[in-house]
């Protein structure tokens, strides 16, 4: 599979595609002054702690406080005896951990989304290229990606050198296959970091950062070492240079897929990326048998609706459904990636009578979702055929970052139709009569508006104007949209 990164950089945002096979596969982008804040390590000032929610808000220098709940701080959970003496874990009371006022290092593994503050942890860890240096831990914990039972032991016996009273680590995908001088130069690397972290700490007082993660740029580079990456496009000489430093230090794998990118033509329009990203913002996905998909992102939810479309088939209608619904599964788990679409997912297959196409259209959505970085779980087929799965989520998805809840309808993706604009300004005259006393009165509404109420309303308003004994006059507002109104008194 061919793999390429697209990075463009401008004065007032950076953003990286990731392009398989010719495909964009991932879009993500930071701005400046909306930097994303996953990774940061804060020391925070607890502001208020909510036993009944078992958690506490706590201040981090942020405009909105951050959540910190229970089950997110280090050592909160004791074992007890359940059931038949089996252990369970319970974790501890709020009140036992922490109290108002009480400053603690925390660490963002969410960022602000929507209305929601920022998920925090006390669990800290601090990634490098091979390895992620967990504070206090003291076991070593190996990559499930590395399948390999000598691999894994031989990276275990390296690392378990490095660890410490102070600390342990966590071998990434990336190590297999490094040298135990390359593992230890990433040891050493952290274990300095996390010391400047320490001092820092004792130094300040108050809510403030301590440590901040790397820029998108760097932090990509990072956390895509060991992937079969065939090149990495620049089109910023500045961030290149920079990239190149960093790459020879800490990504050395990486160094020679690295390269600038001079042409007159802009970077993303090598793999059509920029209209990509116009069609991830739309609802419908047309699928290439002409089948389609409606993606609806809600508060609470993301559903998907699979649908056949113009797809008709060749054999029967099961195989034409079943045809679907595989088609559809690649595609979903690519929209998902695109579009950064996480919490709770339900898709809506079309229904299938057969049990068996029932378990390859799971099993061709599983191995889709293999592909995806983010944490994907698949609950199955509910009784009502509805596909039950979640996708871990740490940043706001595009349409939250590229989009603002349209002024027009507020959101409710709706307008009022022309008619029933017209009937609620006839009935707010008849109120504003009722109440007020007026020789006459002024409509200002919309274009379509006015024009209805000049032509295909205009017997009840003339019914109106003798209903109440008063007349009314209408007057076109060019820039009102097709909701808004005023009923002025003359």
């Amino acid at each position: 599979m061919s793999t390429e990164l697209l990075i463009n950089v401008t004065p007032s945002e950076s953003r990286v595609a990731l392009i398989e096979n010719g495909v964009l596969q991932e879009i993500q982008l930071e701005r400046i002054g909306n930097l994303g804040i996953v990774g940061n390590i804060y020391l925070g000032k607890i502001s208020r702690v909510l036993p009944g929610m078992q958690a506490a808000f706590v201040d981090i220098g942020l405009e909105k406080a951050a959540f910190l709940h229970a089950s997110d701080i280090v050592n909160s959970a004791s074992i007890v005896e359940g059931v038949d003496d089996e252990p369970i874990k319970k974790v501890q009371d709020i009140r036992e951990l922490v109290r108002q006022g009480q400053y603690i290092m925390v660490q963002v593994v969410k960022d602000p989304l929507g209305t929601k503050g920022a998920r925090l942890t006390t669990d800290i860890t601090i990634p490098s290229r091979y390895l992620v240096f967990m504070p206090d831990a003291t076991h070593v914990g190996v990559s499930q990606r590395i399948e390999t039972e000598e691999e894994r032991a031989r990276l275990k016996k390296i690392v378990a050198e490095y660890g410490d009273d102070n600390g342990s680590f966590i071998v990434r995908t990336a190590a297999e296959g490094a040298s135990e001088a390359e593992l230890r130069h990433d040891a050493e690397f952290l274990r300095k970091l996390w010391q400047k972290i320490v001092s820092r700490r004792k130094k300040t007082n108050k809510a403030s950062i301590l440590h901040e993660d790397l820029t998108l740029a760097f932090r990509t580079l990072r956390d895509y070492v060991g992937e079969d990456m065939e090149r990495i496009r620049v089109d910023s000489k500045l961030t290149y240079q920079e990239l190149k430093l960093f790459t020879e230090e800490f990504v050395p794998l990486l160094s020679q897929a690295l390269e600038y990118y001079p042409g007159e033509r802009p970077i993303f329009d090598l793999f059509d990326v920029e209209n990509e990203i116009q069609k991830a913002l739309h609802r419908k996905v047309t699928l290439k048998s002409g089948g389609y998909l409606i993606i609806d992102q809600t508060e609470a939810m993301t559903t998907v609706d699979v649908n056949t479309g113009a797809f008709v088939g060749h054999r029967n209608l099961e195989e034409t459904i079943f045809n679907t619904n595989v088609e559809a599964t690649s595609a979903i788990a690519r929209q998902l990636r695109l579009r950064n679409l996480g919490g709770i997912i339900i898709i809506d297959f079309i229904d299938m009578i057969s049990e068996d196409h029932k378990r390859r259209v799971l099993h061709s959505l599983e191995s889709a979702l293999s592909k995806d970085r983010a944490k994907a779980n698949i609950n199955g087929l509910s009784a009502l055929g509805l596909v039950e799965m979640t996708r871990k989520r740490t940043r706001e998805s595009l349409e939250h970052i590229l989009c603002d809840v349209c002024p027009a309808c507020s959101g409710r993706g709706s307008q009022k139709t022309v008619e029933t604009v017209c009937y609620e300004i006839l009935r707010e005259i008849v109120r504003v009569n009722r109440a007020y006393d007026a020789d006459k009165f002024m409509v200002y509404a919309a274009p379509a508006v006015s024009e209805a109420l000049l032509n295909d309303e205009y017997h009840n308003l003339a019914e109106l104007e003798l209903f109440i004994g008063k007349q009314v006059n209408i007057q076109t507002e060019s820039l009102y949209s097709q909701e808004q109104f005023d009923v002025v008194m003359m």
